[in-house]
C-alpha cells in the first residue's frame, strides 16, 4: 500500500470578514453608503488552509479562535466544510480576529483589521511541534505575531520540512532570521518594493528585487503580479519561470485570491507537479477565486481547477 501523502500544516490567522460593498473610497470627510454588511470567513491562514483542503490535500490550521467572540463557530464550521482539519486549533480568551472590507465596484478592495486571537499569546503545543516536524511543508503568513513565524519556521527547517512564506499581511520588514528557513516566499509586487526597498514597476525591477530577498538565504521567490500572472526565481542560477494569468470572464471580488494562489501552488508542488506547471495549478485556481464574492466562499473545489487547467491545454 502507498502511504498518506504528508500534510499541509497551515499556521496562521482566522478572521471574521465585514464586507462592505461599495462604489469608490470615500474621500477625507465624506460619508458614503453601502448598500449591505455582510459576515463571512476569512483571514489569511484560515483562506490558504480552506484553499489547500478544498483543492484536494490533506491539510491542518495550527491557529487561535476568540472564546468570547460569537463568530468563532461560524469560522469553525466554514473550515470544517471545506476539509480543514481542526485538531490543533485552539480557543483564547477574548475576540476572534476580523477585517473590514471595502469592496469597491470592478473588485479592488481595501481592508483595516483588528488582530484579536491572532495576536494573541501563542504557546506551540508539543503535538503541534510534532505535527509540524511530520508535515509535507508548513505555510505561514504575516498575521500572527512574527516570533509564532520564526519559531515555526525553525522547527520545521530543523526537521527538513519545506516553509512557504505568503508576504500578505504586516507591513514591517521580515525578521532576518526567518529568511534562511524559506523554501519560498511569495510576495505580490507591492509586497516586494516593501521588503527590498527597490522598485517593481516593471519585470527587469521586479527580478532585481526577487534577487536580493535570494541574497538574504531565501530559497525561490514566487512573485504575484495580480492580472499580469506571476514570476518563479525557483533558486540561484536557475532561469526564471513566467507565468501568465488566466484570465477571468469577470471579476467580482479579489478578496482571498492571492491566498488561494499560494496555498493551491504549494499543493501542487507536494504532489510533484513541475514548477510550470504548479504555477499553472494556482493561477487557474485564482483565476476562478475571482469570479465569486467572498475569500473563503469563493475558493474552488478541486475538479473545477482541473477542469481549467485541462481547457488550457
Amino acid at each position: 500500500m502507498e502511504a498518506p501523502p504528508k500534510p499541509l500544516v497551515v499556521v496562521g490567522s482566522v478572521n471574521a470578514d465585514l464586507v462592505l460593498p461599495i462604489e469608490r473610497l470615500p474621500k477625507p470627510g465624506e460619508t458614503l453608503a453601502a448598500a449591505s454588511i455582510e459576515t463571512v470567513p476569512g483571514g489569511k491562514g484560515a483562506n490558504q488552509a480552506a484553499a489547500a483542503a478544498r483543492a484536494g490535500y490533506p491539510t491542518y490550521f495550527v491557529g487561535q479562535f476568540g472564546k468570547d467572540d460569537p463568530n468563532a463557530s461560524l469560522l469553525r464550521g466554514a473550515l470544517s466544510a471545506c476539509g480543514v482539519d481542526l485538531t490543533h486549533a485552539i480557543d483564547v480568551a477574548g475576540p476572534c480576529g476580523t477585517a473590514l472590507i471595502l469592496l469597491q465596484a470592478g473588485g479592488e478592495n481595501s481592508i483595516i483589521i483588528v488582530g484579536g486571537a491572532n495576536q494573541a499569546a501563542w504557546n506551540l503545543s508539543d503535538s503541534v511541534r510534532q505535527l509540524i516536524a511530520t508535515a509535507g511543508a508548513v505555510l505561514l503568513q504575516r498575521e500572527v505575531p512574527e516570533s509564532v513565524n520564526v519559531e515555526v519556521a525553525k522547527l520545521a527547517k530543523d526537521a527538513g520540512v519545506p516553509v512557504f512564506l505568503d508576504a500578505g499581511g504586516v507591513e514591517g520588514p521580515i525578521a532576518p532570521e526567518l529568511l534562511p528557513c524559506l523554501a519560498v516566499l511569495s510576495p505580490n509586487e507591492t509586497e516586494l518594493a516593501r521588503l527590498t526597498g527597490m522598485p517593481t514597476d516593471s519585470e527587469d525591477q521586479v527580478r532585481a528585487a526577487a534577487e536580493k530577498l535570494m541574497e538574504a538565504g531565501v530559497q525561490s521567490v514566487l512573485v504575484k503580479l495580480g492580472g499580469d500572472g506571476s514570476l518563479l526565481l525557483p533558486g540561484q542560477g536557475k532561469p526564471a519561470i513566467r507565468q501568465k494569468a488566466i484570465r477571468a470572464p469577470e471579476v467580482v471580488d479579489t478578496t482571498g485570491a492571492g491566498d488561494c494562489f499560494t496555498a493551491t501552488y504549494a499543493v501542487a508542488v507536494l504532489e510533484g507537479k513541475a514548477a510550470a506547471e504548479a504555477l499553472q495549478f494556482a493561477s487557474a485556481a485564482a483565476s476562478i477565486c475571482v469570479t465569486r464574492k467572498g475569500a473563503m466562499p469563493s475558493l474552488p473545489a478541486r475538479e473545477e481547477v482541473d477542469a481549467l487547467v485541462a481547457a488550457q491545454q
